[in-house]
């Protein structure tokens, strides 16, 4: 891994106390190229009621003339929400395909080789993971691991270390290297590939860490099945009439998700040690479904404050436009449809759930910020962010938590316009009984 000259600090905020910012926008606008000039130019201006926003939780990091990142508008639709495109980056050698974040590192993968690693706190640049084996088209963080999936149909296994002294080493690729492969020319046509790799590109990733195994789901229409520690593939199985598209897995029960081209959620589950068997199949509408995301958490009992059993929700998003969503019956524990969600005007392409918030990122180029209400099945539109000239490609999103309070949500967009945004989204309370709770999650 190359380590990076210097700390490259990229977030830079507006505070209502600087006056110095009109001062430092024209050498912003001058590292713009010229089809940005008038987006820009008309982004900088800030707007006059910026002074309700409440102070930053992290410190300003100083702004350098070489930052690739540059200064995004503040923006305060109502009094119940606050929300601002803090930072944005445009990259030059092609469109991000995958965001990932664990242990306050954030991870990008991109056409390009390598897999670009910044500090989440303040987002400096600390370096980046390289291979040699084409564009990354996924990343996926779970502790002091991180997974990617390559142009040449492999999975590799990094690990790294904490961001203030930010290390990474590769320590596996799936599927191993046997005797076996070499007898594989590496001009060989796909259908020629190892029978453990996919015949087609990797789609998707979940990772089951009570369990310690690896889902990927290809174009190929099936699902492989790798035990991390051994890289060996336990399973595989074709899933879907079409290409898979999406995976997330239930870390509570093991229960696996998959949705596809072909209109269809299904629901599978462990039998018999490593091998799996469908148990339920979802249909809404025929339109090829794009994204899964599952919310998790704890009712509330409403007579003694305790919290209760976990309300599950499953999530999908269509090319049509829609987001259906199940929840999960206490009893049968079978998934009921429980609506749809609309307001894309084009297919939905990347789905995110925090708490009760779901986070949607559509072909339309905006992302909407969807919330449930407690105990039911309604679901309100918060707010539009609207900032990416391009499709927005994929999501991910964590808590803002300054001296563990929290304090809000911090959004990643990466969009087919080349650019990555950074969004902060704060949610007041509803009720001036609530004024001393900052986020009802």
């Amino acid at each position: 891994m190359e380590e990076s000259n210097g700390m490259r600090s990229f977030f830079c905020f507006v505070h209502e106390e600087e006056k110095d910012m009109a001062i430092a926008q024209p050498s912003l606008v001058a590292q713009l190229t010229v089809q940005e000039n008038c987006h820009q130019l008309e982004m900088l201006e800030l707007k006059q009621d910026h002074h309700d926003l409440l102070p930053l939780s992290s410190p300003r990091p100083s702004f350098t003339l070489d930052s690739p990142w540059t200064l995004s508008p503040l923006r305060t639709p109502s009094s119940s929400l606050l929300y601002s495109c803090i930072a944005s980056l445009r990259r030059h050698e092609g469109p991000i395909h995958s965001i990932a974040s664990s242990k306050g590192v954030l991870f990008t993968g991109s056409t390009s080789r390598r897999i670009c690693a910044w500090r989440r706190h303040d987002c400096a640049e600390l370096g980046h993971l390289k291979s040699s084996s084409g564009e990354v088209r996924l990343v996926l963080a779970h502790r002091d691991m991180l997974f990617s999936a390559h142009k040449d149909l492999k999975i590799r296994v990094w690990n790294f270390s904490d961001p203030d002294d930010f290390r990474s080493k590769r320590v596996l690729t799936m599927p191993k290297r046997t005797s076996l492969s070499l007898f594989w020319s590496p001009r060989a046509s796909s259908s020629s590939k190892s029978p453990t790799n996919h015949k087609e590109c990797v789609s998707c990733m979940a990772y089951c860490h009570p369990l310690g195994l690896l889902y990927t789901g290809s174009h190929d229409k099936t699902v492989k099945v790798w035990r991390v520690s051994t890289s060996q593939c336990v399973d595989s199985f074709v899933a879907h009439d079409d290409r898979v598209n999406s995976i997330v897995v239930n870390q509570h029960d093991g229960c696996v998700f998959t949705c596809s081209s072909d209109g269809s959620i299904k629901l599978w589950r462990i039998v018999y040690g490593e091998s799996h068997t469908l148990t339920m199949t979802l249909r809404s509408n025929p339109s090829p479904i794009n994204a899964l995301a599952l919310s998790l958490h704890r009712s509330l009992d409403d007579d003694n404050n305790k919290n209760r059993d976990y309300c599950c929700f499953l999530y999908s998003g269509s090319s049509d436009g829609t987001i259906n969503f199940w929840e999960k019956e206490k009893v049968s524990c079978r998934f009921g449809h429980g609506g749809f969600l609309q307001g894309h005007s084009y297919g939905v392409l990347c789905l995110v759930s925090v708490h009760k918030l779901i986070f949607s990122g559509s072909e339309d180029t905006t992302i909407r910020v969807w919330r449930r209400q407690e105990g039911s099945c309604f679901h309100e539109c918060l707010v539009v962010l609207d900032g990416h000239r391009g499709p927005v490609r994929c999501l991910w999103a964590c808590l803002e938590i300054d001296r563990a309070v929290v304090k809000g949500f911090l959004v990643y967009s990466a969009s087919l316009d080349q650019t990555l945004k950074v969004w902060r989204v704060r949610v007041l309370p509803d009720t001036v009984d609530d004024h001393h709770v900052w986020l009802d999650i």
